[in-house]
């Protein structure tokens, strides 16, 4: 579907399960002064919350309380989640020296580096986008290190620092050695830049940590990637879907029960104006600067493997490809915000979608 229609539904309609596509705020918590630690937690009847920054935004889990579930199980269930996701933080941030991610870069051309079993993980699915993209989505971007996107530091590299840094992009470069637990980076200069394909997967580990703790019903909400189990004391989660042309207002409001996940991407997330262009951090790697085309995408499927880097993957790919790339993927549902202001939606999430507040 093109354009902007927007049909009222009463119920999901996916076969699969209720779904939701969204950008959610569970209620006002608090930002918090120091990102890397810092732990603020609320409680409002039959629910209990916590909130951190962690991977540059902020991270947010609900978790109902009563009906056999004791809020201290809850809050210790999610101070475990938090300390699980900020460890792989550490794991996979090319801000950290000491990060797996950073030292591959520091060897490169070298030789090969030990690894975490959870970033092999992730660096093997990211060798599988590769590959299955085209090459529209390639870790290897981070060898792009004159872009910064940062609230606090706003920088466009030179046209010739952008050239000599793009001839080092290239994931067929990335050697993986899954048995010895080791990546290796073919040349010198070359960097890694795990940020569209890190942060569901930690995600996905905090959520795991809670349920391991004994929570059966949790959502967890990371700067618009969302991931849940069970409901909200029976009731699905009620969600709002951001809208990617006007990101200060909703698109819809959806129902999400059982296990599912979204992610979505955008060039409003993180980006400043510059010569009267909008640059945001989802870089091209065919050309070295931010995508343009697409102002949104977002996705919703049964698990991360399903969605995870494609966000990012469809920006670079532009509108068109909506289509033909829903046709090949049936399980995951699919919007696509054009930059001509038009919306391709897929029909199981027009189901989905329903107009409201969250």
């Amino acid at each position: 579907m093109n354009g902007d229609s927007f049909p009222s539904v009463s119920q999901v309609g996916l076969s699969r399960r209720r779904f939701v596509l969204a950008l959610p705020l569970l209620g006002a918590l608090p930002y918090l002064a120091h990102p890397s630690r810092a732990l603020a937690m609320s409680s409002t009847p039959g629910l209990e919350r916590a909130s951190s920054v962690l991977m540059g935004t902020r991270v947010d889990i609900a978790v109902p309380v009563g009906q056999g579930m004791d809020a201290s199980i809850a809050r210790g269930a999610m101070e475990r989640a938090f300390s699980e996701m900020r460890r792989l933080e550490g794991l996979m941030s090319r801000y950290r020296d000491d990060s797996d991610v950073a030292r591959i870069g520091a060897a490169a051309g070298q030789h090969p580096v030990r690894v975490a079993p959870q970033v092999m993980s992730v660096l093997q699915q990211a060798q599988r986008l590769y590959r299955d993209s085209g090459g529209m989505f390639d870790v290897t971007v981070g060898a792009l290190r004159g872009w910064h996107f940062e609230a606090e530091r706003h920088e466009v590299p030179a046209t010739a620092e952008i050239k000599r840094e793009l001839a080092l992009v290239n994931a067929g470069d990335l050697h993986l050695d899954a048995n010895a637990g080791t990546a290796y980076l073919a040349r010198p200069g070359m960097r890694l830049d795990l940020g569209g394909i890190a942060k569901l997967p930690i995600l996905q580990a905090g959520l795991q940590e809670i349920e391991r703790a004994g929570v059966a019903d949790a959502l967890v909400n990371g700067g618009g990637d969302v991931l849940t189990m069970g409901s909200q004391h029976g009731r699905p989660w009620r969600v709002g879907i951001r809208d990617p042309l006007n990101p200060s207002q909703l698109f819809g409001v959806a129902e999400l029960e059982g296990r599912a996940v979204v992610a979505s991407s955008g060039d409003y997330e993180r980006g400043f104006m510059h010569e009267g262009r909008l640059l945001h951090h989802v870089l091209d790697p065919r050309t070295g600067w931010p995508t343009q085309g697409v102002h949104g995408v977002a996705l919703l499927a049964r698990g991360i493997e399903e969605v995870n880097g494609w966000g990012a993957a469809l920006m670079v790919r532009g509108p068109t490809a909506a289509p033909e790339w829903y046709a090949r993927h049936p399980p995951v549902e699919l919007m696509v915000a054009g930059a001509d202001g038009k919306r391709w939606l897929s029909p199981g999430m027009i189901t989905a979608l329903r107009p409201g507040t969250a």
